[in-house]
């Protein structure tokens, strides 16, 4: 059964395990924003190859202003990112830090042998601890609540393709939405139209979350939209 895997909720588990691990604190599957790769199209993966990206599904955790940032997205990973080459049964943890830069981690993450190697070196570890009259090298401090940003204040960058008509001015409303709502455009990509319809894809500077999901709903009232499709978060550089 793939449902753990495609609902996003086994990145969610591991996420919640490395930053507890990473920031000394406590945190909780509820505390974390997710979304599965269930509603990625073929089409989706069509317009991220034209645009030079990959869709990969990405879990994070980042300290921003003594707060941390979680989240589990499928994301558009720019071609030349490390993790853009990551494929298959095999994971990837990256690694990012004041000194040391960026830092990744590289390999099966499915299979029997590379689950039982874990399994087995967990047991060893465990065991040479018990040996030595030890909890462990180094020690988990997370009793403090992890204090979380609110989702709707996440940044991101995002692409957001939709079904729209095909006549002058229309994207002139759909910028003016995105604006009032501060919300910047980086760029749009229109690749072909059917008739009075046109399909089209837009990227947007970084955004709060609350900000992109109200100015979404307006242009959804919008007569000249006929359809949001789809809204993917965008990976740095």
């Amino acid at each position: 059964d793939p449902t753990s895997d495609v609902d996003g909720w086994d990145s969610l588990y591991k996420i919640v395990i490395l930053a507890t691990l990473a920031y000394g604190q406590r945190f909780s599957v509820d505390q974390v924003a997710r979304q599965g790769i269930r509603h990625v199209t073929p089409r989706d993966i069509e317009y991220a190859e034209n645009l030079n990206y990959t869709i990969k599904l990405l879990a994070k955790a980042e300290e921003i202003g003594g707060t941390v940032q979680l989240e589990v997205h499928p994301c558009l990973v720019p071609k030349s990112h490390p993790l853009a080459a990551v494929s298959g049964v095999y994971n990837a943890i990256m690694v990012e830090g004041d000194a040391v830069g960026r830092v990744m981690f590289y390999g099966r993450g499915a299979g029997a042998e590379p689950t039982g190697s874990a399994v087995v070196a967990d047991l060893v570890e465990a065991a040479r601890n018990v040996v030595h009259d030890s909890r462990g090298r180094i020690p988990c401090r997370c009793r403090a609540p992890g204090n979380v940003r609110p989702v709707g204040e996440i940044r991101s960058k995002f692409c957001v393709r939709m079904n729209v008509a095909d006549r002058p001015r229309v994207l002139a409303q759909i910028a003016g939405v995105f604006g009032d709502n501060e919300v910047s455009l980086a760029s749009v990509v229109q690749l072909e139209s059917t008739g009075d319809s046109a399909e089209i894809v837009l990227v947007t500077h970084e955004v709060a979350q609350k900000q992109m999901d109200v100015a979404l709903r307006q242009i959804e009232e919008l007569s000249c939209v006929s359809e949001v499709c789809s809204v993917l978060h965008v990976e740095e550089e």
